[in-house]
């Protein structure tokens, strides 16, 4: 994610480092350097003139304490103007009403039917709603199939009307029937085009006006770069939106659209996408996002993530484990699943200040984990529970069964051990069960890991 843009603005910085101080010529040189680096990135020229106006005036205007290095200095100032460009805060979505109706807008491809599901799936799980999806894509046939099945995966009802072309009348419909089912929010998928057209505005500010939406998403695909700001701006003309979506993130390293969208069209950027599954959707932080932009991770944002994954009573049952040397493959295992249920791998080490540079030429992907998980579901419920009885034709067992080999058995099981003993040392030198069980969390899977990327290596 930016990673194209983290890169040049970094060389930017190195402009000024060994200056004593920030100076009208080194600041200049600088800043030359970092507009490169924003229109390279597909970024509006109009914002990318004013925003490195601003970073100027800042600059100079700064006194400049000793303790401060003029590079670190610059960065600091940056940062801040990239979150004030892309919105300051993080705005949340409008979901007061009875039912609460939402409607999604974009051009065809964008990601407007998958982000329906996604934003069904965390109301309801996240807020505790009670979501109804209403397919009005009347055009794409596909589209309304692919709403149900998303609605049988997250386990949401879809309102459709095979043979019914008139959008309008399916909108209506839709939230007339949430409201006698009792359902609280209604998100409407609505049809998109390859682009911009008179018939398609129309049809969907008829649809506007029928329904008087609580809320209109404008759902754009941030890979297109410039040319998503200016669809985001003929359909604001027309719709006057509440906010933008932003999809395909996980895939984006120029990150134009992030940067502009805002100063464009002066709408708030509410949501990104962040991958495939229907748990792939993040609240845009605009803070937490400069934060990235210029290598320093996004602690917060990881931190959230895990916290929707930890349960506190499995790691109270797992600190007595621990603290009994009693830690198995099949506790490992379910750590495992619980890691990845938190996201892309390498979007999460992206997110830990410094990682994220280091691996960025690194295979980190869903499979990272695949070799010990294969090792670990060859192994009997026996071996799993007391890894102390693998011996050594259970070793040749295991590793014909997993597609490895015995060396790699043996290293899996050392490094299993040292880990076992590594958190009972931690839990007897803590009293804090939630912390210790946090650093397990992070600290088994990775060190297991690492012997998998040895063997890579």
């Amino acid at each position: 994610m930016f990673e194209n843009l983290s890169e040049k603005l970094e060389r930017s910085f190195k402009i000024l480092k060994g200056q004593g101080k920030i100076t009208e010529i080194n600041v200049a040189e600088t800043l030359k350097d970092i507009r490169k680096a924003l229109l390279d990135a597909d970024v509006n020229y109009k914002t990318a003139k004013t925003f490195t106006e601003t970073v100027k005036q800042k600059a100079l205007g700064q006194n400049v304490l000793n303790a401060v290095k003029p590079e670190q200095m610059m960065v600091k100032i940056v940062h801040d103007e990239l979150t004030a460009l892309m919105g300051g805060d993080a705005t949340d979505i409008n979901i007061k009403g009875s039912p609460a109706v939402i409607l999604i807008a974009g051009l065809q491809g964008s990601g407007k039917t998958t982000f329906s599901g996604k934003l069904a799936n965390m109301l309801k799980t996240k807020r505790g709603k009670q979501p109804m999806l209403v397919a009005g894509d009347v055009y794409r046939p596909a589209a309304i199939n692919q709403l149900q099945v998303l609605g049988e995966q997250i386990k949401v009802p879809v309102y459709a009307e095979l043979g019914n072309n008139d959008p309008v009348k399916i909108a209506k419909e839709g939230i007339k029937q949430a409201k006698l089912k009792g359902y609280d929010v209604v998100i409407i998928d609505t049809a998109g085009r390859l682009a911009v057209d008179e018939q398609m505005m129309n049809e969907i500010a008829a649809v506007k006006d029928a329904v008087n939406p609580h809320e209109i998403l404008f759902v754009v695909d941030s890979m297109t770069g410039q040319d998503a700001v200016n669809t985001a701006k003929e359909f604001n003309n027309r719709l006057d939106f509440n906010g933008v979506v932003l999809t395909k993130l996980d895939g984006d390293t120029r990150g134009g659209a992030a940067l502009s969208v805002r100063s464009v069209v002066n709408k708030p950027i509410k949501f990104v996408g962040t991958g495939e599954k229907m748990d792939a959707l993040d609240v845009f932080h605009p803070n937490r996002m400069a934060d990235r932009i210029l290598g320093m991770g996004d602690i917060v944002s990881l931190v959230e993530r895990a916290q929707e994954q930890f349960d506190a009573e499995e790691a109270r049952r797992l600190q007595k484990k621990i603290a009994k040397d009693q830690f198995n493959f099949n506790d490992f295992l379910n750590q495992i699943h619980q890691i990845k249920k938190m996201g892309n791998l390498k979007d999460l080490a992206s997110m830990i200040p410094g990682v994220g540079k280091m691996m960025k030429n690194m295979e980190l992907d869903d499979d990272a984990f695949k070799t010990i998980e294969a090792v670990i579901y060859s192994m009997t419920p026996a071996e799993r529970e007391t890894p102390s009885i693998i011996d050594g034709s259970r070793k040749k067992r295991i590793a014909a069964g997993s597609g490895t080999n015995i060396p790699e058995i043996n290293r899996l099981l050392k490094q299993f051990d040292e880990t076992r003993k590594m958190m009972k040392m931690m839990t007897q030198s803590s009293g804090q069960a939630g912390n210790m069980t946090k650093k397990m969390m992070a600290s088994a899977p990775k060190r297991m890991q690492g012997v998998q990327k040895k063997k890579r290596r």
